[in-house]
């Protein structure tokens, strides 16, 4: 019989949490894209997901351009694998313009114009930062203020336009997205659909249509023709009125290490929306908007709130549970800040806060 927990617990095989793979390339390319709105935070999502986290593992992939960092499924960064970068634009973009480009309607009419300069700038030098490129446009008589740079650029990207280019001093820059694709993998819609379905569910599942709907920012029906599509690859049963897809393979029986410190943008958390409170089984998480901007995980359940604060020689995670820990509990979130602490190369600092 199968339950919340068991599901929760599932996932973190599935995540590869508690089967981590050997390099950050290996998670982005497996869990298909990895929500990447603060770089450092995201960073460690990956990095956890591997069985030796080292800080340069993605910032390699990064800079190589095996990796980018870009616009994608949603209106947010996320991390996703060059191979996979074009099709998974094509496919979702049309779905995300509108919520970029409704914000974009001062600059409507002088929107080719903005495309032309930033295309010329970045193929006169490319890897430039935002600030650079929006000084380049000011350059030209086009002057953009507040939000507007970063809102045209998640336009350009969202057309496979532009995308991330060589990180410099660890600030995020901009390229050319032919020059950084030279060759994007294509896929008719059909095909689409039927590979965003066998990747999500294998490797976030158990999940539900819903969850991919949201994920991807598509309809249930396209959903559904996806899951079509990809039936002889996945494995489906129902738990609470709802149908739940996953890869083939035995049910995992246990979680390694127990316990983890992540953000709340982590894909256990912001890859699902129908069926997210999987790892609350208890039900004593508040359903209300997240007041932390973090998360500690203890055998796949949400137990405490956390905030992740940096100084010069230490880490320190501050948590406050949502209920009483157990002793075992304690030393699963104390295990998982040593690990976080070593991959910062900072000595971990736990406060535990009632209240």
């Amino acid at each position: 019989m199968t339950n919340d927990r068991d599901i929760a617990r599932w996932r973190l095989h599935s995540q590869l949490l508690a089967a981590p793979v050997a390099q950050a390339e290996q998670v982005v390319s497996s869990l298909l894209a990895v929500q990447a709105e603060n770089p450092s935070q995201s960073a460690w999502a990956v990095a956890t997901r591997t069985a030796s986290p080292r800080r340069g593992d993605l910032a390699d992939a990064i800079a190589d351009g095996r990796v980018l960092r870009t616009h994608v499924l949603r209106p947010t960064w996320h991390y996703v694998h060059a191979e996979d970068a074009g099709w998974l634009l094509e496919l979702t973009a049309p779905r995300v313009l509108p919520t970029v480009d409704q914000q974009l309607r001062p600059l409507a009419d002088r929107m080719t114009a903005l495309t032309d300069a930033v295309e010329a700038t970045l193929a006169a030098a490319s890897d430039r930062t935002r600030a650079e490129l929006a000084a380049a446009l000011a350059d030209r008589g086009i002057e953009l203020v507040g939000q507007q740079p970063m809102l045209l650029l998640a336009h350009l990207e969202l057309h496979g336009l532009v995308c991330s280019g060589v990180p410099r001093d660890g600030e995020h820059t901009y390229a050319l997205f032919a020059d950084r694709v030279p060759a994007p993998r294509r896929l008719d819609r059909d095909a689409a659909l039927t590979e965003l379905a066998l990747r999500y569910f294998t490797n976030h599942g158990p999940a539900t249509e819903r969850d991919l709907a949201y994920w991807a920012t598509l309809t249930v029906t396209d959903v559904r023709r996806g899951i079509a599509g990809a039936a002889d690859r996945l494995v489906s049963f129902d738990h609470d009125g709802r149908t739940f897809w996953h890869g083939p393979g035995d049910v995992p029986t246990s979680a390694s290490p127990a316990g983890h410190l992540l953000q709340v943008l982590d894909e256990m958390y912001r890859g699902y929306q129908d069926s997210r409170w999987m790892i609350d089984g208890e039900g004593v998480v508040p359903r209300v908007r997240e007041t932390a901007i973090g998360m500690a995980l203890v055998d796949a359940q949400l137990v405490a709130g956390m905030k992740r604060t940096v100084s010069p020689k230490a880490v320190t995670f501050e948590v406050r549970p949502h209920r009483a820990l157990e002793e075992r509990e304690v030393e699963a979130i104390t295990d998982a800040a040593a690990r976080y602490a070593e991959y910062l190369g900072l000595e971990p600092r736990l406060e535990v806060v009632d209240g």
